[in-house]
């Protein structure tokens, strides 16, 4: 019997990025945090209009482990509109969505919890068979797992880093292979992970503190029984396969200026099946959300209009609604010819602006009288120094007398030879 069922992924939300944000006046709420949701409620509107059979959520609903209630109600409203047009909707957990502590409610356990029709939670590896608009599909579930799931305090006892990781990477791929062996060949098949995969190129992380402990190869994960992998972690959509497709979706929006030029969005999945072989395609959705931009300046030393290089930098950007920040380098002298009052006029089409300024400061060489410190012996230099403080001409005798002393002390010590006395001024 022939299907062909459309498949909405997607990954790292992170709802309750602030950064660069500021609060909206009509509903209170951060102008970041309504950035992410009008991203996410493009994804729901597609979904509806396409009539996709099932969003797929690969984990990090939320930045925080204790989500605001307003992130979770904003979140929830999301879910419930694609639950209620008869949307299957499948929600891996992330790292950012396990509680701090074991026994503790992961961030979209709720769901479960009230068994809200279509909506399905992954909390551990598993199977899940999944009745969607068109037909059943298999999930196998890969969420991220805390290395004391992995690992027994006995399995760890001893091991430096390198051979943890090579104990948490088998124990990872075991999972997937006993899950795949379950699966019924019939049924379209995915594995949905939330992991890091080597060779994966980063984008936002570093500002999320992306872990290190789930680190497999691709061919951990290009198991032939699954039509499509679906990953969740890494902020950058790419492609890592073909055979079967290795796919990170990305975060949905940029988070911050490591997403800066870079095309955010979800990927939709056609799995196609007329005879007992099935065909699967996927493609890139790109989303219109906030866009990063960086302007850099390097003001030279001769420039007589500083300020007015800097905003021509600026015109010669399209920073209409981004989040801007602008990063001027130039010498000290200049430093009092800035206008800010005219560059932040310049600046006000942005969203949200920051403005940075590098000042270069002229390297001086320490120097008593003519002479660089350089160029002068200590002696020399002790009795400069006297002589700058109008030390008396008897107490200039004695200290130069005793600073000559220690000076040919500590000259025979760093000869080998033991200093001779120990003299206190």
């Amino acid at each position: 019997m022939g299907f062909n069922m459309k498949i909405n992924h997607f990954a790292d939300l992170h709802l309750g990025v602030e950064s660069y944000g500021k609060t909206d006046p009509s509903s209170g709420l951060s102008s970041r945090m309504l950035d992410i949701l009008a991203s996410f409620d493009q994804l729901v509107d597609y979904a509806i209009e396409n009539k996709v059979d099932l969003v797929l959520f690969c984990g990090d609903a939320y930045k925080s482990r204790d989500p605001s209630q307003t992130q979770q109600r904003e979140f929830a409203k999301r879910i419930k509109r694609l639950s209620e047009n008869g949307v299957s909707v499948f929600l891996l957990i992330g790292n950012h969505d396990l509680p701090n502590a074991i026994g503790r409610a992961t961030t979209t356990e709720i769901f479960n919890t009230l068994a809200v029709k279509n909506v399905h939670v992954a909390n551990h590896p598993d199977t899940h068979k999944i009745q969607t608009p068109a037909g059943e599909i298999q999930i196998v579930a890969l969420p991220w797992l805390r290395r004391s799931f992995l690992l027994a305090k006995e399995d760890s006892k001893n091991l430096n880093f390198d051979e943890l990781n090579q104990q948490m990477q088998q124990k990872l791929t075991n999972i997937i292979d006993a899950e795949a062996e379950k699966l019924n060949s019939t049924l379209p098949s995915i594995l949905a992970a939330h992991v890091w995969v080597t060779g994966a190129k980063i984008g936002s992380e570093d500002y999320m503190t992306i872990g290190q402990e789930h680190v497999l190869l691709p061919s951990n994960v290009a198991n032939p029984a699954f039509d499509y992998i679906a990953l969740g972690h890494i902020h950058r959509h790419q492609v890592l396969s073909e055979e079967p497709p290795i796919v990170y979706a990305g975060s949905l929006d940029r988070l911050d200026f490591g997403d800066e030029g870079i095309e955010k969005g979800f990927c939709v999945v056609d799995i196609e099946a007329k005879t007992d072989k099935r065909k699967v395609s996927y493609r890139f959705q790109p989303l219109n959300g906030r866009r990063f931009v960086t302007v850099r300046v390097d003001i030279d030393p001769q420039n007589t209009e500083p300020t007015e290089t800097i905003l021509k930098a600026i015109a010669e950007q399209d920073i209409d609604g981004a989040i801007v920040r602008l990063q001027v380098t130039l010498p000290q002298e200049l430093e009092g010819q800035i206008r800010d009052g005219d560059i932040r006029d310049a600046l006000k089409k942005a969203s949200y602006y920051t403005v940075a300024k590098d000042i270069r400061r002229e390297s001086r060489t320490p120097r008593l009288g003519d002479r660089t410190a350089e160029e002068i012996t200590p002696f020399q230099a002790l009795e400069a120094y006297l002589k700058s403080i109008n030390a008396s001409p008897e107490r200039t005798k004695t200290l130069l007398e005793y600073g000559e002393r220690l000076i040919r002390e500590n000259q025979e010590g760093d000869n080998g030879a033991l200093p001779k006395t120990t003299t206190h001024i």
